[in-house]
């Protein structure tokens, strides 16, 4: 267990659980009462819920982009680094003014998750089982009834199906290797079906989709993670971000996959480039921060944790105070290590000498 590397972090930890699940218990009572009235008024209540929910991120793209962020309905194609990258689309979200609109493809078993996978599941987000046969009805539906969504929406889609990692890496390069592609040093091969769908069945009202390449830069000294996070470490991370409009895509499923395996080629090309030289092309947007608005609402809701437990501890007779906190304190340990053991890499099977740099 990671317990004793988290304790200094309990604090930020017990606020972030309160938090989530005050705000799942308000989306299920919206979900009860106004979902079967308005689906639309619902999306755009719990729109404005999530946004409570909520590194350092520099983000790197073109002014034109820059300008559309969060304005349009967008598909989202990041590379999977970590068990942080959701909470990193999050991020981006946030600061471009759509975190309430902000859906992702991810797991089935995530939906059992409290705050962050029963979050997704009210914000429509879409679990797949990992089984084509039964996710590709799944996902044309779960598209379609998007049509109506009354905000910009960013839908994430990790192209790539799991994290990197050097087992992975390792299993990548052979298959290119196999048939004849480039070999891969930074991205896996990209599982294409998914990505179709999407394509095919949003583009007649989705006019984007963002290719976003997630970049660690190699000298700081912690990996972003889920526990990183939840220990407050400094981390770094750069993101280029580039925009194609859906309508240029090619109209075929086989034009789509290979421009997805094109893409993910050329992100493979920049995070080399990235490597060598710590920064990306185009400039930084300097004017990516968190807003006001987001700080002042995690201020109110530490405020009432905060006073909230103290009057709760007060009121109970000083037999049963220390019962009561270490309680909470367990608690709240056990929940983060369900979190920590459910997104946390496999022990890897090869040493990272044995990857393919050539």
């Amino acid at each position: 267990m990671e317990f004793s590397g988290i304790v200094g972090g309990i604090p930020f930890i017990s606020l972030f659980i309160f938090t989530g699940i005050l705000v799942n218990l308000i989306q299920v009572s919206c979900y009860l009462t106004i979902w079967p009235v308005s689906k639309s008024t619902f999306r755009r209540i719990n729109g404005a819920i999530t946004e409570l929910l909520w590194l350092e991120v520099k983000v790197h793209t073109d002014a034109k982009t820059s300008q559309l962020m969060g304005k349009e309905h967008a598909i989202i194609m990041p590379n999977h680094v970590s068990d942080s990258d959701t909470l990193l689309t999050w991020i981006l979200a946030q600061r471009v003014g759509c975190l309430r609109s902000a859906l992702t493809i991810v797991k089935k078993t995530t939906g059992y998750l409290p705050v962050f996978g029963w979050t997704n599941w009210f914000s429509e987000s879409i679990f797949l089982d990992r089984n084509w046969a039964k996710d590709e009805s799944k996902l044309k539906s779960s598209f379609e009834a998007l049509s109506d969504y009354p905000t910009p929406f960013w839908m994430t889609i990790f192209v790539e199906g799991t994290r990197l990692t050097a087992d992975k890496l390792l299993e990548a390069q052979s298959f290119a290797s196999s048939k004849g592609y480039p070999i891969p040093k930074n991205v896996l091969i990209p599982k294409t079906k998914g990505i179709v769908t999407a394509v095919q069945s949003l583009r007649s009202f989705v006019p984007a989709i963002y290719d976003v390449t997630i970049a660690i830069p190699k000298q700081q000294p912690f990996f972003p993670t889920l526990l990183t996070f939840l220990k407050m470490q400094p981390c770094k991370v750069a993101v280029h971000i580039k925009r194609y409009s859906t309508k240029d895509l090619p109209e075929s499923d086989q034009g789509i996959a290979q421009w997805c395996r094109n893409r993910f080629i050329a992100k493979d090309e920049l995070l080399e480039t990235f490597a060598t030289t710590g920064t990306f092309d185009e400039e930084e947007i300097t004017e990516f921060r968190r807003s006001t608005k987001s700080l002042i609402v995690t201020l109110i809701f530490a405020s009432i944790f905060l006073v909230g437990g103290w009057i709760f501890l007060q009121r109970l007779s000083s037999g049963w105070q220390y019962p009561t906190l270490a309680t909470i304190i367990g608690s709240v340990a056990i929940v983060v290590h369900i979190f920590i053991e459910f997104t946390k890499m496999p022990p890897p099977k090869i040493k990272a000498t044995q990857i393919c740099t050539q």
